[in-house]
């Protein structure tokens, strides 16, 4: 039976009928559909920056994830087919910057480019690490563990110094392929 011909209803809160639901198996198609179910879930923006023998170095990730309080731990992954994957398998030291929705400019370009930093404003931090200005949190890891998972790599690093925007802020979000905002429903705001 074809792909087309498994959907199956699936009931919404409230008990709607609103959606069908397409089953697949997750290389049937070199993995297409499965990438766009992953795009179901929306996920913030980072972007981890270390210092590397060819200088300053950051990439794209919305990847990241926290892990444990004790000790602070985060996680993220690297595709092992980028360019850039080694160096931050390698690195000791890195920061994880949670982007604000207003860097959608900088979220691409570090998607793309990973050693040019000379659009943005940013300073050495600990460890000689670069940290990019405007950002909602930055998270200064020390590598933790590297494990190999598939055609990616899990990074855990340990929470070293961490700091948090002051003022209210939006962050950047990635959801079915495109960049966007939060907009919440809460009364109170």
């Amino acid at each position: 039976m074809g792909i087309a011909g498994q959907f199956q209803k699936v009931m919404a809160p409230g008990g709607t009928m609103t959606n069908d639901m397409l089953h697949f198996t997750p290389l049937d198609d070199g993995g297409a559909t499965l990438r766009r179910a992953f795009g179901q879930f929306g996920t913030g923006v980072t972007i981890i920056t270390a210092q590397s023998d060819r200088g300053p170095l950051g990439m794209t990730a919305n990847s990241f994830s926290s892990v444990s309080l004790d000790p602070p731990l985060v996680l993220w992954s690297a595709a092992r087919r980028s360019l850039r994957h080694d160096a931050f398998v390698n690195a000791r030291h890195y920061c994880i910057h949670v982007l604000s929705a207003t860097q959608q400019d900088m979220a691409h370009h570090f998607a793309s480019q990973g050693e040019v930093f000379d659009a943005f404003d940013w300073s050495e931090g600990p460890n000689v690490v670069p940290v990019l200005s405007g950002c909602l949190a930055t998270f200064h890891c020390e590598q933790y563990a590297v494990h190999p998972a598939g055609d990616h790599s899990l990074i855990l690093g340990e929470i070293k110094q961490a700091s948090v925007f002051g003022g209210p802020g939006s962050g950047l979000i990635f959801h079915q392929g495109s960049f966007g905002t939060f907009s919440s429903d809460r009364a109170d705001q």
